[in-house]
């Protein structure tokens, strides 16, 4: 079971995070079985940015860790992210937040991802799709 964090700031933030979600649903090996509720959240990094929407989705997969982030980050170029400036404006962002019985630390990827701890949105998410039936 693997958790993906969803987010946008730019355009149309439902439509973006909705066809990542049709994206991951219609990927080979990827199984959607949860998504939180979507809530709007102030932009972490530089000033100025509009506020994100943002949301969790629990995934059965059988991708490595490192495909699924190769998957991710195709659905990411699909939406038309560029990848400009950390933590700037995007129209869409996918992280691998956690993967359940896993840990990964290599150069490209480190789950559980370190951020969790500081993000309460995340935690939310990830205690509500943990409840979820």
């Amino acid at each position: 079971m693997a958790y993906v964090a969803l987010g946008s700031n730019l355009g149309d933030r439902r439509a973006h995070l909705a066809a990542a979600r049709a994206a991951l649903a219609a990927t080979p090996g990827v199984e959607l079985l949860a998504e939180s509720a979507v809530e709007e959240t102030p932009p972490i990094g530089p000033a100025g940015q509009p506020p994100y929407l943002n949301q969790m989705v629990a995934l059965r997969t059988t991708l490595s860790p490192e495909a699924l982030l190769d998957r991710l980050q195709e659905v990411e170029r699909s939406a038309g992210r560029e990848r400009a400036e950390r933590w700037g404006p995007r129209t869409l962002d996918l992280d691998v937040v956690l993967i359940e019985g896993r840990s990964v630390a290599t150069e490209r990827l480190t789950v559980p991802h370190p951020e969790l701890p500081r993000r309460d949105f995340w935690q939310r998410e990830l205690a509500e799709l943990r409840t979820a039936p």
